[in-house]
């Protein structure tokens, strides 16, 4: 099956609330290797002026895979996931990502270009709180392989 070329301008609604806590903080942080003491003690985020603890800025990406699995599962994309080749990522962070917040995440898809047997799709996910406060946008472009590719 091939990309469906009229996803672009397509978007997908916003899921699931994503509960941010303390624990998946630390737990990304260790895993990106951020050292950053806002990331793992609490005093140390609120003396910076957080709330909570302050997630690395990748961050995001947790929540905005949960926004593009909505594209790669719907039938009519025509996107083979055995076939996704992840090619860029970008953050515009509009405020920091901390504990206790709840985000959702609405998925746009901005291009759909035809590149040899293949495509390269670019989405935007934009994240906010359920109450619509904007928390981060990410763009992604992933080239899907072609059949003989």
């Amino acid at each position: 099956m091939s990309i469906n070329p009229n996803l672009q301008g397509r978007s997908y609604p916003s899921g699931e609330v994503y509960d941010v806590g303390r624990e998946k903080i630390r737990e990304f942080a260790r895993a990106v290797k951020a050292t950053h003491a806002a990331h793992f003690d609490v005093e140390a985020a609120r003396t910076l002026g957080y709330e909570d603890l302050v997630a690395p800025p990748t961050f995001a990406i947790i929540v905005a895979q949960r926004a593009d699995a909505q594209l790669i599962e719907d039938p009519e994309a025509g996107v083979d996931f055995s076939r996704v080749v992840h090619a860029e990522q970008r953050f515009t962070h509009h405020r920091p990502i901390v504990a206790g917040d709840r985000l959702v995440a609405e998925l746009h898809v901005d291009q759909v270009r035809s590149m040899g047997g293949g495509a390269m799709l670019t989405t935007r996910a934009e994240i906010s709180t359920p109450e619509g406060e904007r928390v981060a946008t990410t763009t992604s472009s992933i080239l899907v392989r072609g059949e003989n590719q």
